[in-house]
């Protein structure tokens, strides 16, 4: 038992990673990992102990889904993810590593798509023993893995080399938020920059619409707050932001870019609205 246990340990930390980007949540991550643990004693010894484990942690991650998927049809609610006890510096180093973006269009697959993904294009698992955890065949498996693919690797209508310049003006954008730096928040938006927002993204009373730069800069800086878990990304396939501490969108920032600054910004709270989105990863 003493060799088992060691040989699991030896595991744990690649199940819970598998585990986290399948289900984002640490709390639902480790608890998968633990029932790994909990049929791996009852089972006694196996063959290929990771291949083994990987199978039981990814059919524990599609019940949980799948579960989580029919609470929200039953309930008609979207927002908000459920809450967990994790730890939240832990939860937030971990969506840190595995990226904030990645975890938003993760979210936004369904159960089968999801472990599909995970499994084959960030875990390099064959089609043939994902198969069996989502009782497909490996054709079929392959097809939700090519179908997620395409929902989280997003394409943009605009040319190449204008999706490079508004991505270069929304990092500076961000970095300078971040920063809370005014003089770059100032050289970056355009002196008649529009700053609109839902009223659930503002406090009690302030202005849905804000005009001109250094206005929006110096309401920008308090923003940066919240910049520090923000993200570039593909908002309905033109360059944006999402805002998801510990990996959970709480804000989109649909941007308008004009030349080298940005012309406006539009920040979606809205949990309708949100849920609405079309939001996926730029390539790098």
């Amino acid at each position: 038992m003493d060799d088992l246990a060691a040989d699991f340990e030896a595991e744990r930390g690649r199940l819970r990673g598998l585990a986290y980007r399948m289900l984002g949540s640490a709390a639902e991550a480790d608890d998968a990992v633990q029932e790994a643990w909990l049929r791996l004693n009852r089972a006694g010894s196996v063959g290929n102990l990771a291949a083994w484990l990987t199978t039981v942690v990814s059919r524990v991650c599609l019940d949980v889904l799948r579960s989580r998927k029919s609470r929200r049809e039953e309930s008609f609610e979207v927002f908000p993810e459920p809450v967990d006890d994790a730890d939240p510096a832990d939860e937030a180093a971990l969506a840190d590593a595995v990226g904030r973006a990645l975890l938003v269009v993760l979210a936004a697959l369904g159960p089968a798509e999801r472990i599909a993904f995970v499994l084959h294009d960030l875990f390099a698992v064959p089609f043939d023993r994902i198969a069996p955890v989502l009782d497909r065949t490996p054709v079929a498996a392959k097809k939700l893995a090519s179908r997620a693919r395409h929902r989280v690797r997003g394409t943009s209508p605009l040319p190449p080399a204008d999706l490079a310049r508004h991505r270069r003006v929304v990092d500076a954008f961000l970095a300078a938020a971040r920063g809370g730096d005014l003089a770059a928040l100032l050289d970056v938006l355009a002196p008649d920059v529009v700053r609109r927002a839902d009223a659930a993204a503002l406090p009690a009373g302030a202005a849905l619409e804000t005009r001109g730069a250094r206005a929006v800069a110096e309401e920008t800086q308090v923003f940066g707050k919240r910049a520090r878990f923000a993200e570039t990304v593909l908002v309905d396939g033109a360059v944006g932001v999402v805002v998801a501490p510990r990996g959970r969108l709480v804000l989109a920032l649909a941007v308008t870019v004009d030349g080298e600054r940005v012309a406006a910004y539009e920040v979606i709270a809205d949990p309708a609205r949100l849920a609405a989105l079309h939001v996926t990863l730029l390539s790098a």
